[in-house]
């Protein structure tokens, strides 16, 4: 089944089950699925790999919002943000840590042919489409830079 549809029958069953959190965070999902599918192209179904970036950027957005939040002292939202964020966690594909990253990157950079820091922006384009939404961004830099070196 398709994201988008998963995502639509998590918020009837939000509804249903009476879980704010879940339903306004599903529904802030929603509305950047239909911003997405109107700024370009009409399509009736945005695909996946669409939906985990918008997903994927909306839990960063939110885990750094709860980091500031849990700075500023305000427990209520930190407890808040970082409850969406697990809503939005479940969406998403397994993330990649540690080796079993080291392993994807290693791949990347041999499929690219990579020999040095030259490459790093090569490499780094090839691992952010071929990992989107399975591992962050910063996580995947620091890997490219400590293989590539």
């Amino acid at each position: 089944m398709e994201l988008e549809k998963k995502i639509s029958q998590g918020i009837m069953q939000a509804m249903k089950d009476g879980d704010p959190v879940r339903r306004d965070t599903l529904r802030n999902v929603k509305k950047q699925i239909i911003e997405a599918k109107t700024a370009g192209p009409a399509m009736d179904i945005l695909p996946d790999d669409a939906v985990v970036r918008i997903i994927s950027k909306l839990a960063k957005q939110g885990a750094d919002s709860a980091e500031v939040f849990q700075q500023q002292g305000r427990d209520d939202l930190y407890e808040y943000e970082m409850a969406q964020v697990a809503v939005l966690k479940e969406y998403l594909p397994e993330q990649l840590e540690g080796t079993a990253l080291e392993e994807e990157v290693a791949r990347i950079i041999a499929d690219t042919g990579a020999s040095g820091m030259q490459d790093m922006g090569k490499v780094m384009g090839a691992a952010s489409k071929r990992l989107a939404g399975r591992a962050d961004g910063k996580a995947i830099s620091e890997v490219v830079r400590r293989l590539l070196s």
